[in-house]
Protein backbone atom coordinates (compact mmCIF):
# COMPACT_ATOMS: atom_id res chain seq x y z
CA UNK A 1 0.00 0.00 0.00
CA UNK A 2 1.15 3.41 -1.39
CA UNK A 3 1.23 6.76 1.02
CA UNK A 4 -0.53 9.61 -1.34
CA UNK A 5 -0.72 12.30 1.20
CA UNK A 6 0.47 13.17 4.40
CA UNK A 7 0.13 16.01 6.65
CA UNK A 8 1.02 17.87 9.88
CA UNK A 9 -0.67 20.25 12.08
CA UNK A 10 1.66 22.31 14.13
CA UNK A 11 0.84 23.92 17.59
CA UNK A 12 2.66 27.17 18.88
CA UNK A 13 3.37 28.69 21.87
CA UNK A 14 5.74 31.13 23.43
CA UNK A 15 4.29 31.50 26.73
CA UNK A 16 3.64 29.09 29.59
CA UNK A 17 0.59 29.40 31.37
CA UNK A 18 2.48 31.34 34.17
CA UNK A 19 4.60 33.92 31.83
CA UNK A 20 7.40 31.90 31.34
CA UNK A 21 9.14 32.00 27.67
CA UNK A 22 9.29 28.30 26.95
CA UNK A 23 11.30 29.20 23.52
CA UNK A 24 13.01 31.69 22.18
CA UNK A 25 11.03 34.71 21.85
CA UNK A 26 10.40 36.55 18.33
CA UNK A 27 12.73 40.00 18.01
CA UNK A 28 9.86 42.09 18.28
CA UNK A 29 9.24 41.10 21.44
CA UNK A 30 12.42 42.75 22.66
CA UNK A 31 10.96 46.06 23.10
CA UNK A 32 7.82 46.64 25.12
CA UNK A 33 5.62 48.88 22.61
CA UNK A 34 3.16 45.85 21.02
CA UNK A 35 2.91 43.83 24.27
CA UNK A 36 1.81 46.82 26.60
CA UNK A 37 -0.59 47.63 23.61
CA UNK A 38 -1.83 44.21 24.31
CA UNK A 39 -2.10 44.03 27.68
CA UNK A 40 -3.71 47.48 27.80
CA UNK A 41 -6.34 46.72 25.18
CA UNK A 42 -6.93 43.02 26.71
CA UNK A 43 -7.54 45.06 29.98
CA UNK A 44 -10.13 47.45 28.84
CA UNK A 45 -11.67 44.54 26.62
CA UNK A 46 -12.28 42.77 30.22
CA UNK A 47 -13.35 45.52 32.16
CA UNK A 48 -16.25 46.60 29.40
CA UNK A 49 -17.69 42.94 29.16
CA UNK A 50 -18.21 43.15 33.13
CA UNK A 51 -19.68 46.45 33.06
CA UNK A 52 -22.03 45.37 30.34
CA UNK A 53 -22.89 42.16 32.23
CA UNK A 54 -23.64 44.69 34.81
CA UNK A 55 -25.66 46.22 33.29
CA UNK A 56 -27.75 43.13 31.39
CA UNK A 57 -28.20 42.12 35.31
CA UNK A 58 -29.76 45.13 35.83
CA UNK A 59 -32.02 46.06 33.00
CA UNK A 60 -29.94 48.34 30.86
CA UNK A 61 -28.61 46.19 28.06
CA UNK A 62 -30.33 43.27 25.95
CA UNK A 63 -28.87 39.67 26.29
CA UNK A 64 -25.19 39.64 25.77
CA UNK A 65 -22.36 36.97 24.73
CA UNK A 66 -19.32 37.70 26.78
CA UNK A 67 -15.95 37.31 25.28
CA UNK A 68 -14.36 36.56 28.87
CA UNK A 69 -11.33 34.08 28.06
CA UNK A 70 -11.03 35.28 24.29
CA UNK A 71 -9.23 38.50 25.09
CA UNK A 72 -5.90 38.09 23.43
CA UNK A 73 -7.40 36.80 20.19
CA UNK A 74 -9.58 40.39 20.05
CA UNK A 75 -6.61 42.46 20.63
CA UNK A 76 -4.16 40.83 18.36
CA UNK A 77 -5.89 40.93 15.21
CA UNK A 78 -7.62 44.31 15.73
CA UNK A 79 -3.75 45.16 15.84
CA UNK A 80 -2.77 43.46 13.15
CA UNK A 81 -5.12 44.20 10.51
CA UNK A 82 -4.86 47.11 8.05
CA UNK A 83 -7.48 49.31 7.80
CA UNK A 84 -8.48 48.20 4.19
CA UNK A 85 -8.86 44.92 5.37
CA UNK A 86 -12.26 43.47 5.82
CA UNK A 87 -13.42 41.91 9.08
CA UNK A 88 -16.53 39.66 8.88
CA UNK A 89 -17.61 39.02 12.57
CA UNK A 90 -19.49 37.04 14.71
CA UNK A 91 -21.53 37.93 18.02
CA UNK A 92 -18.35 37.90 19.99
CA UNK A 93 -16.09 40.22 18.42
CA UNK A 94 -17.49 43.58 20.05
CA UNK A 95 -13.44 44.02 21.35
CA UNK A 96 -11.96 43.28 17.95
CA UNK A 97 -14.87 46.06 15.64
CA UNK A 98 -14.00 48.50 18.43
CA UNK A 99 -9.88 48.58 17.42
CA UNK A 100 -10.88 48.49 13.91
CA UNK A 101 -13.08 51.87 14.56
CA UNK A 102 -16.06 50.78 16.03
CA UNK A 103 -17.43 53.64 19.20
CA UNK A 104 -17.78 51.90 22.47
CA UNK A 105 -21.54 53.81 23.00
CA UNK A 106 -22.55 52.00 19.17
CA UNK A 107 -20.80 48.93 20.15
CA UNK A 108 -23.66 48.86 23.45
CA UNK A 109 -26.30 50.93 21.17
CA UNK A 110 -26.38 47.06 19.52
CA UNK A 111 -26.35 45.18 22.29
CA UNK A 112 -28.72 47.53 23.86
CA UNK A 113 -31.11 46.12 20.95
CA UNK A 114 -30.71 49.20 18.50
CA UNK A 115 -29.71 47.66 14.94
CA UNK A 116 -28.04 51.24 13.93
CA UNK A 117 -25.44 50.48 16.39
CA UNK A 118 -24.70 47.49 13.70
CA UNK A 119 -24.62 50.26 11.08
CA UNK A 120 -22.24 52.42 12.18
CA UNK A 121 -20.15 54.66 9.24
CA UNK A 122 -17.13 54.15 11.57
CA UNK A 123 -16.82 50.16 10.52
CA UNK A 124 -16.11 51.34 6.87
CA UNK A 125 -16.40 47.94 4.51
CA UNK A 126 -16.82 45.38 8.35
CA UNK A 127 -19.63 43.47 8.17
CA UNK A 128 -21.83 43.67 11.02
CA UNK A 129 -22.22 40.93 13.39
CA UNK A 130 -23.02 37.58 12.23
CA UNK A 131 -25.71 35.59 14.95
CA UNK A 132 -26.28 32.68 12.44
CA UNK A 133 -23.72 30.03 13.29
CA UNK A 134 -21.37 29.83 10.51
CA UNK A 135 -22.97 31.86 7.90
CA UNK A 136 -20.43 34.77 8.29
CA UNK A 137 -17.71 32.32 6.72
CA UNK A 138 -19.29 32.03 3.34
CA UNK A 139 -19.62 35.91 3.86
CA UNK A 140 -15.79 36.54 4.01
CA UNK A 141 -15.36 34.03 1.05
CA UNK A 142 -17.88 36.04 -0.89
CA UNK A 143 -16.00 39.39 0.11
CA UNK A 144 -12.49 37.63 -0.73
CA UNK A 145 -13.66 36.33 -3.89
CA UNK A 146 -14.37 40.16 -4.83
CA UNK A 147 -10.82 41.39 -3.48
CA UNK A 148 -9.43 38.47 -5.44
CA UNK A 149 -10.83 39.76 -8.58
CA UNK A 150 -10.25 42.60 -8.19
CA UNK A 151 -7.01 42.14 -7.74
CA UNK A 152 -6.45 44.64 -4.04
CA UNK A 153 -3.54 43.13 -1.39
CA UNK A 154 -5.94 42.73 1.12
CA UNK A 155 -7.10 40.21 3.60
CA UNK A 156 -10.40 39.03 5.09
CA UNK A 157 -10.74 37.97 7.82
CA UNK A 158 -13.59 35.85 9.82
CA UNK A 159 -14.36 34.63 13.25
CA UNK A 160 -16.12 31.64 14.63
CA UNK A 161 -16.58 29.32 17.45
CA UNK A 162 -15.71 25.56 17.42
CA UNK A 163 -19.37 24.96 17.60
CA UNK A 164 -19.48 26.40 13.99
CA UNK A 165 -16.84 24.57 12.17
CA UNK A 166 -19.49 21.21 12.24
CA UNK A 167 -22.10 23.29 9.91
CA UNK A 168 -22.01 22.77 5.94
CA UNK A 169 -21.69 26.51 5.68
CA UNK A 170 -18.61 26.81 7.15
CA UNK A 171 -17.00 23.56 5.48
CA UNK A 172 -18.35 24.70 2.21
CA UNK A 173 -16.48 28.08 2.78
CA UNK A 174 -13.03 26.75 3.51
CA UNK A 175 -13.69 24.25 0.43
CA UNK A 176 -14.45 27.39 -2.29
CA UNK A 177 -11.62 29.33 -0.51
CA UNK A 178 -9.01 26.77 -1.24
CA UNK A 179 -10.04 26.14 -4.82
CA UNK A 180 -10.36 29.91 -5.37
CA UNK A 181 -6.93 30.66 -3.42
CA UNK A 182 -8.96 32.91 -1.57
CA UNK A 183 -7.65 35.77 0.50
CA UNK A 184 -9.09 35.19 3.52
CA UNK A 185 -8.14 34.04 7.31
CA UNK A 186 -10.23 31.87 8.91
CA UNK A 187 -10.32 32.15 12.61
CA UNK A 188 -11.77 30.07 15.16
CA UNK A 189 -12.07 30.55 18.60
CA UNK A 190 -11.84 26.90 19.89
CA UNK A 191 -13.59 27.71 23.39
CA UNK A 192 -14.27 24.45 24.46
CA UNK A 193 -17.91 24.88 24.60
CA UNK A 194 -20.70 25.01 21.90
CA UNK A 195 -23.12 26.14 24.02
CA UNK A 196 -23.30 23.03 26.31
CA UNK A 197 -21.73 20.67 24.02
CA UNK A 198 -18.49 20.11 24.81
CA UNK A 199 -15.31 19.74 22.03
CA UNK A 200 -15.00 16.23 23.03
CA UNK A 201 -18.35 15.16 21.52
CA UNK A 202 -18.43 18.24 18.85
CA UNK A 203 -15.73 16.57 16.45
CA UNK A 204 -13.98 12.97 16.93
CA UNK A 205 -10.42 14.45 15.05
CA UNK A 206 -7.85 15.51 17.64
CA UNK A 207 -7.86 19.09 15.77
CA UNK A 208 -10.26 21.22 14.23
CA UNK A 209 -7.17 23.02 12.21
CA UNK A 210 -7.16 19.62 10.44
CA UNK A 211 -10.30 20.65 8.68
CA UNK A 212 -7.63 22.47 6.27
CA UNK A 213 -5.96 19.25 4.61
CA UNK A 214 -9.70 18.40 3.28
CA UNK A 215 -9.69 21.71 1.53
CA UNK A 216 -6.25 21.89 0.51
CA UNK A 217 -5.48 24.79 2.93
CA UNK A 218 -3.03 26.31 5.50
CA UNK A 219 -3.78 25.12 8.87
CA UNK A 220 -2.86 25.32 12.51
CA UNK A 221 -3.51 25.21 16.17
CA UNK A 222 -2.06 27.90 18.70
CA UNK A 223 -2.27 28.67 22.16
CA UNK A 224 -5.29 31.64 21.65
CA UNK A 225 -4.35 32.73 25.30
CA UNK A 226 -0.36 33.72 24.22
CA UNK A 227 -0.52 36.56 22.11
CA UNK A 228 3.25 36.11 21.45
CA UNK A 229 1.89 32.97 19.23
CA UNK A 230 -1.10 34.74 17.72
CA UNK A 231 0.66 37.40 16.57
CA UNK A 232 3.07 35.10 14.82
CA UNK A 233 0.45 33.11 13.43
CA UNK A 234 -1.94 35.83 12.56
CA UNK A 235 0.96 38.24 10.37
CA UNK A 236 1.91 34.81 8.57
CA UNK A 237 -1.66 34.34 7.52
CA UNK A 238 -2.65 38.14 6.83
CA UNK A 239 0.59 38.37 4.71
CA UNK A 240 -0.01 34.84 3.11
CA UNK A 241 -3.46 36.06 2.54
CA UNK A 242 -2.27 39.89 1.27
CA UNK A 243 0.06 38.11 -0.90
CA UNK A 244 -2.53 36.04 -3.26
CA UNK A 245 -1.33 32.78 -1.37
CA UNK A 246 -4.19 31.79 -0.34
CA UNK A 247 -6.63 30.61 2.45
CA UNK A 248 -5.15 30.05 6.28
CA UNK A 249 -7.17 28.30 8.77
CA UNK A 250 -6.01 29.22 12.31
CA UNK A 251 -7.21 27.21 15.48
CA UNK A 252 -7.12 29.45 18.35
CA UNK A 253 -6.88 27.28 21.57
CA UNK A 254 -8.86 29.04 24.31
CA UNK A 255 -11.84 28.78 27.01
CA UNK A 256 -14.54 30.46 27.36
CA UNK A 257 -14.99 31.75 31.15
CA UNK A 258 -17.99 33.13 31.15
CA UNK A 259 -21.78 31.21 30.14
CA UNK A 260 -22.05 31.55 26.84
CA UNK A 261 -24.59 34.54 26.62
CA UNK A 262 -26.59 36.11 29.82
CA UNK A 263 -29.42 33.77 29.15
CA UNK A 264 -27.16 30.57 30.10
CA UNK A 265 -26.45 28.93 33.11
CA UNK A 266 -22.96 26.95 32.70
CA UNK A 267 -22.96 25.85 36.08
CA UNK A 268 -25.97 23.15 34.81
CA UNK A 269 -22.97 21.70 32.46
CA UNK A 270 -19.60 22.55 33.16
CA UNK A 271 -17.70 21.90 36.42
CA UNK A 272 -16.36 24.29 38.99
CA UNK A 273 -13.05 22.62 38.79
CA UNK A 274 -12.85 22.84 35.08
CA UNK A 275 -14.09 26.55 35.07
CA UNK A 276 -10.79 26.75 37.98
CA UNK A 277 -8.18 25.02 35.90
CA UNK A 278 -9.10 27.17 32.78
CA UNK A 279 -8.78 30.92 34.71
CA UNK A 280 -4.72 29.78 35.84
CA UNK A 281 -4.64 29.80 31.81
CA UNK A 282 -6.18 32.71 30.72
CA UNK A 283 -4.63 35.23 29.02
CA UNK A 284 -4.15 38.51 30.58
CA UNK A 285 -2.16 37.46 33.97
CA UNK A 286 -0.13 35.54 32.11
CA UNK A 287 0.73 38.60 30.21
CA UNK A 288 0.77 40.80 33.24
CA UNK A 289 3.59 38.03 34.78
CA UNK A 290 5.65 38.03 31.13
CA UNK A 291 5.93 42.16 31.38
CA UNK A 292 6.46 42.35 35.02
CA UNK A 293 9.49 40.41 35.20
CA UNK A 294 10.94 42.25 32.20
CA UNK A 295 10.17 45.34 34.19
CA UNK A 296 8.29 46.50 31.54
CA UNK A 297 4.76 47.19 33.58
CA UNK A 298 4.33 47.77 37.59
CA UNK A 299 1.55 48.66 40.17
CA UNK A 300 1.20 51.92 39.36
CA UNK A 301 0.62 52.04 35.55
CA UNK A 302 -1.70 49.01 36.51
CA UNK A 303 -3.80 51.51 38.80
CA UNK A 304 -3.53 54.84 36.46
CA UNK A 305 -4.22 52.73 33.22
CA UNK A 306 -7.43 50.85 35.58
CA UNK A 307 -8.67 53.98 36.54
CA UNK A 308 -8.48 55.67 32.69
CA UNK A 309 -10.06 52.52 31.84
CA UNK A 310 -13.05 53.08 33.98
CA UNK A 311 -13.03 57.07 32.50
CA UNK A 312 -13.45 55.60 28.68
CA UNK A 313 -16.12 52.53 29.93
CA UNK A 314 -18.26 55.80 32.12
CA UNK A 315 -17.68 58.15 28.71
CA UNK A 316 -19.03 55.44 26.50
CA UNK A 317 -22.00 54.31 28.86
CA UNK A 318 -22.54 58.13 28.82
CA UNK A 319 -22.68 58.51 25.24
CA UNK A 320 -25.12 55.44 24.89
CA UNK A 321 -27.34 56.39 27.17
CA UNK A 322 -28.06 59.85 26.12
CA UNK A 323 -28.78 58.52 22.36
CA UNK A 324 -32.39 59.22 20.98
CA UNK A 325 -33.99 55.63 20.74
CA UNK A 326 -34.86 54.84 17.70
CA UNK A 327 -38.35 56.08 15.63
CA UNK A 328 -40.80 53.56 15.93
CA UNK A 329 -42.01 53.00 12.74
CA UNK A 330 -38.44 51.25 12.57
CA UNK A 331 -40.30 48.39 13.80
CA UNK A 332 -41.96 48.27 10.05
CA UNK A 333 -40.22 50.31 7.55
CA UNK A 334 -37.48 47.42 6.94
CA UNK A 335 -39.63 44.59 6.36
CA UNK A 336 -41.19 45.13 2.56
CA UNK A 337 -39.51 47.30 -0.66
CA UNK A 338 -42.99 48.28 -1.16
CA UNK A 339 -45.07 48.22 2.45
CA UNK A 340 -48.48 46.45 2.19
CA UNK A 341 -51.47 48.06 2.73
CA UNK A 342 -52.43 46.83 6.31
CA UNK A 343 -48.67 47.64 7.50
CA UNK A 344 -49.39 51.11 6.00
CA UNK A 345 -52.23 51.17 8.55
CA UNK A 346 -50.10 50.04 11.30
CA UNK A 347 -47.35 52.03 10.97
CA UNK A 348 -49.48 55.16 11.10
CA UNK A 349 -51.51 53.85 14.16
CA UNK A 350 -47.40 53.45 15.97
CA UNK A 351 -46.64 56.41 14.96
CA UNK A 352 -49.73 58.16 16.67
CA UNK A 353 -49.46 56.12 19.69
CA UNK A 354 -45.90 56.55 20.31
CA UNK A 355 -46.46 60.65 20.12
CA UNK A 356 -47.26 62.56 23.69
CA UNK A 357 -50.97 62.21 24.72
CA UNK A 358 -51.45 59.36 22.00
CA UNK A 359 -53.74 56.59 22.16
CA UNK A 360 -52.11 54.12 23.70
CA UNK A 361 -55.05 51.81 24.09
CA UNK A 362 -55.92 52.27 20.30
Amino acid sequence: MDTIYQAQISYSQFLSETGKPLQPLPDWTGQPDTLVRYYRNMVLARQLDNKIIALQRTGQMGTYASLLGAEAIEVVLGDLMQRDDVLVPYYRNHALQMLRGLSLADMLRYWGGDERGNASPAMGEDFPNSVPIATQALHAAGVATAIKIRGEKRAVVTVCGDGATSKGDFLEALNVAGVWQLPVVFMVNNNQWAISVPRSIQCCAPTLAQKAIGAGIRGEQVDGNDVIALHESIAAALKHAREGKGPTLIEAISYRLSDHTTADDATRYRSNDELKAAWEREPIKRLQTFLHEQQWWDELQETAWQKEVSQIIQQGLDDFLQQPAPPVEDLIDYLYAELPEALQEQRQRLIRNAQPGGNHHE
